[in-house]
């Protein structure tokens, strides 16, 4: 069982914000459309050109996202932008289909009792609904991205083989998706599980593009990215703040922070097109429309040689 080289210093990393969708959908006071728009576009101006911006989900479900449409029309899209949304099911395929996007991504949980509270159906019941999905998607000219939640362990059911994992991966290859994203939906994930999920795909589905979206409920967040580039992944999805979770699944906290995540890989010598500055004012316009403190460590602290005024310093006295 092979891995892939290591991603080098000085390499490109990609980072997908997925802030205005996984961060937005726990937030239980609505955020008005406006004000999503102006956050997205704060995110992208950053430097961000990979972004998750809203789910086709039922508004019943989830209504922080019903406005999913208008969110996606009123967007800037630099050039180079990716822009995406999840779609759960066909309904929210036949939705997206309609709207200007690149690709879409798909989730199906690894975990059957996961998958049945986050979709309400059985594993091979979602995956027996992709192939109409891709379908549909592929004729929109839309891309189709595959998700597997609770790929490192599941709150209700412990641990997720990586065997089970690579199974569902071979699954999505086989329907056409040119890369697989790997949720870490409750922050489960250790150095080690990422290392076991990511050589079972290589080994299962040779060819596939890994992609890895960890949450830092457990505060391992980065030291699973840190395992991710030395297996050769080089796409971590984050949350702006540190914002979000799954709204169906017991302990969920809030996904790694994009600019804790951007100062990692910059400060470790990889290239991610981020200005960290113009990203901690993104987040700072999130957090106020938030209305509390985020979690992200760099918004407070700023970049590492952010200056400070001695004057305005208190002095040690004795």
């Amino acid at each position: 069982m092979s891995s892939k080289a290591p991603a080098p210093a000085g390499s490109r990393i990609t980072i997908c914000e997925v802030g205005p969708r996984d961060g937005f959908q726990n937030e239980k006071t609505f955020i008005p459309t406006a004000k999503k728009i102006e956050i997205a576009n704060a995110l992208l101006a950053s430097g961000l050109r990979h972004m998750q911006v809203t789910s086709f989900v039922s508004p019943r479900a989830v209504p922080q996202l019903a406005d999913a449409e208008e969110v996606l029309a009123g967007i800037d899209r630099p050039e180079g932008a990716w822009i995406t949304a999840l779609v759960p099911n066909l309904r929210g395929a036949e939705r997206a289909a309609q709207c200007r996007l690149d690709a879409v991504h798909t989730v199906v949980s690894a975990s059957e009792t996961h998958n049945r509270k986050n979709v309400n159906r059985s594993i091979e019941g979602s995956l027996s609904e992709f192939p109409a999905v891709f379908e549909r998607l592929q004729a929109a000219g839309i891309g189709v991205e595959g998700g597997i939640a609770t790929a490192f362990g599941c709150p209700f059911e412990g641990v997720v083989p990586a065997e089970q994992v690579a199974r569902i991966a071979r699954r999505y290859q086989e329907l056409g998706a040119e890369s697989v994203s790997l949720g870490d939906t409750t922050g489960m994930a250790t150095p080690l599980t990422v290392r076991a999920a990511i050589r079972a795909i290589l080994a299962e589905a040779p060819g596939l593009d890994i992609h890895l979206h960890f949450h830092n409920t457990r505060g391992v967040g980065l030291a699973c990215v840190m395992t991710g580039l030395s297996e050769g992944v080089t796409h971590y999805d984050a949350a702006v703040g540190g914002l979000g979770g799954c709204p169906f699944a017991a302990g969920a906290t809030g996904n790694i922070c994009t600019e804790d995540l951007a100062y990692l890989l910059q400060e470790s010598g990889y290239e991610t097109g981020v200005d960290l500055d113009r990203l901690i004012a993104a987040a700072l316009l999130a957090q106020e429309a938030i209305g509390r403190d985020l979690p992200g460590q760099v918004i407070k602290a700023g970049p590492r040689l952010k200056r400070h005024d001695p004057e305005l310093t208190a002095t040690a006295a004795g």
